[in-house]
């Protein structure tokens, strides 16, 4: 008796362990987990170069699939994730951010938005990413903030977002940033201006 217990103990064990770790893996436990995962991280913009290619492992494309993520291979598109600011506090609504970058090593890149789950915030501002034709060439800058600023700066809406991460996608990549990815990106800085309530 003592010996069925042990085995099914184990058992049961096991099939926990199992379970948790690949749906931990695959990025579906616990819920709300980002798409920043991978082993590129420039300068706190993550991403896997796998992701999109026949060398995904499982647990990638789950988690690809889980994200909703319409991803095409490093060759086409290079996905990159952020979800804290420079001084590495999570990215809130309740905080104004200022997003400010130069050129990218990309035939074209767009930065864009997402909450909860990954999923775009529910709101209506039509004001979710910044792309490569708003930005213009040279030295760009935009305002993360749940209201649109004042002053017509550029402007990502992040109202209704809770917390909150950026996706920055870079459409035909140079060869320079697939070699090199942190030779080749100065990835785009996020500093914070302000919260609500100080904090």
């Amino acid at each position: 008796m003592w010996r069925m217990a042990t085995y099914v103990g184990a058992i049961l064990a096991g099939s926990a362990l199992g379970l948790g770790s690949a749906l931990w893996l695959a990025g579906l436990w616990p819920e709300g987990r980002s798409l920043a995962f991978g082993n590129v991280d420039v300068g706190g913009w993550r991403s896997d170069f796998a992701i999109g290619s026949k060398a995904a492992d499982p647990y990638t494309r789950a988690r690809v699939a889980r994200h909703g993520l319409l991803a095409l291979a490093k060759t086409e598109a290079v996905y990159l994730t952020r979800t804290t600011d420079d001084a590495g506090a999570p990215l809130r609504e309740a905080c104004t951010y200022r997003l400010s970058g130069g050129a990218m090593p990309a035939g074209w890149w767009s930065v864009t938005l997402y909450g909860a789950g990954s999923m775009l915030p529910a709101n209506t501002d039509e004001a979710l990413s910044l792309d490569a034709e708003q930005a213009g060439t040279g030295a760009w800058s935009a305002v993360i903030a749940p209201a649109r600023p004042a002053d017509g700066t550029a402007w990502i809406s992040s109202r209704a977002a809770g917390n909150f991460d950026l996706t920055l996608r870079l459409y035909m990549p140079t060869p320079a940033l697939l070699a090199d990815p942190n030779a080749a990106l100065t990835p785009p800085r996020i500093a914070r201006m302000s919260c609500e309530g100080g904090a």
